[in-house]
């Protein structure tokens, strides 16, 4: 597939969405921009914001299959995974798959369960396999998750582990909608005889697969190279952080700086892409000191001051 082709094919699944998604154009970029680039998404917000239509929106846009996870405290690893059940008729242990063999997996309120059960989901995020009573499963292509979670100082949530929140591509949060927003939630709840808008499939999952490998031929320069680089190594040296941005998260922010090109129509990475996409990409992997956070200090204003410190490169015209 052409990239012109793939930035139109966006276009309409952003469009689609749209239609039943009260939000922001530049948060639904967002999230397509993590599943373009092959990786999963984070949610996090209030309840109420439309974080689970919009993850069941894309799927259904995208022509996938979904499943839908409800976390809880008293949530087991095989409720995610599946597990192993005796068929009496046969004398033999049965796999019963999990809802975790999914096209889109979406992981609702995801730190609502404690850690040993977040942890089930990292093999399947990480090698898109889950491994059960010494056999190996390997899960539908395509494979990504979308989690929601409530913001962590709310009662009843666990703190997502640094390893689960570097399996993200991308963490972003859907806000509240506009008062013109909110204004057609009322005109819809009240007008009970029109259906509500459904976002409609635009393409099959055969077909998203051939758009996951669009970015994957996008032109990246090597001075962008470098400047991705130098931003991950100076979120390192702040002085406010603890742990800065893995080599893990340096590729993956080159992985959705390529994604965003597509969707813009272009096949080459432009210094706007990566600094337009970096925030949602840097943010959740940084770990503050703990004088950083007495001082108020938060993540987002390390990652501001990170983006203002670094030049970013001149480039040639294309």
């Amino acid at each position: 597939m052409e990239v012109e082709a793939a930035s139109t094919t966006c276009s309409e699944v952003l469009e689609t969405i749209e239609r039943a998604v009260i939000a922001d154009r530049d948060f639904l970029e967002t999230v397509l921009t993590g599943s373009l680039a092959k990786g999963h998404v984070l949610l996090e917000d209030v309840p109420g914001t439309g974080k689970t239509l919009t993850a069941r929106s894309l799927a259904r846009a995208l022509g996938l299959e979904f499943n839908r996870i409800q976390f809880t405290p008293d949530l087991l690893p095989s409720d995610i995974t599946g597990s192993h059940v005796f068929n009496e008729q046969t004398g033999e242990f049965e796999f019963n798959p999990g809802p975790i063999f999914a096209h889109v997996v979406l992981a609702d309120e995801i730190n609502r369960a404690p850690p040993k059960t977040q942890a089930a989901l990292l093999e399947a995020m990480g090698e898109k396999q889950v491994s059960i009573g010494g056999e190996t499963k390997s899960l539908p292509e395509p494979f990504f998750v979308i989690a929601t979670q409530n913001p962590v100082e709310q009662e009843g949530t666990f703190e997502l582990p640094e390893a689960q929140r570097d399996r993200f591509i991308i963490k972003t949060s859907i806000g509240y909608p506009d008062a013109a927003g909110e204004r057609e939630l009322l005109d819809r709840r009240t007008s009970r005889s029109t259906a509500t808008p459904e976002a409609t499939q635009v393409v099959d999952s055969e077909t998203f697969n051939e758009l996951q490998e669009v970015p994957e031929y996008v032109q990246v320069d090597d001075k962008l190279k470098d400047y991705i680089v130098d931003l991950g190594r100076r979120t390192r040296e702040h002085q406010a952080v603890k742990a800065g941005v893995s080599p893990r998260g340096i590729q993956r922010l080159l992985e959705a700086s390529r994604a965003r090109a597509v969707i813009s129509g272009r096949n080459y990475v432009v210094p706007d892409d990566i600094k337009s996409i970096a925030p949602p990409v840097i943010t959740h992997r940084l770990v503050l000191t703990a004088d950083a956070t007495v001082e108020g200090i938060s993540k987002r204003d390390v990652t501001k001051s990170v983006l203002n410190s670094v030049n970013v490169p001149a480039m040639d015209a294309v």
